[in-house]
């Protein structure tokens, strides 16, 4: 779970700017949205695949500029 302290003489809106990173770094929102709703087994593993191969496509853009 992502905390944070205010700093002694800290504006909110810096508190909140290193609340929102670190909410971010965790993967908070994603694990929230994974766990949001059911998916059948055959389902996650075609959302898998379909990520899978999104990763190799930019990768391989990545490596051919």
């Amino acid at each position: 779970m992502a905390e944070v302290k205010v700093m002694e003489g800290e504006s909110i809106e810096n508190a909140l700017r290193r609340f929102k990173r670190k909410v971010q770094q965790e993967d908070i929102i994603k694990e929230i949205k994974k766990h949001s709703y059911y998916l059948k087994p055959g389902e996650k593993k075609r959302v898998k695949q379909a990520l899978a191969r999104k990763r190799s496509r930019k990768k391989m853009r990545r490596e051919t500029e």
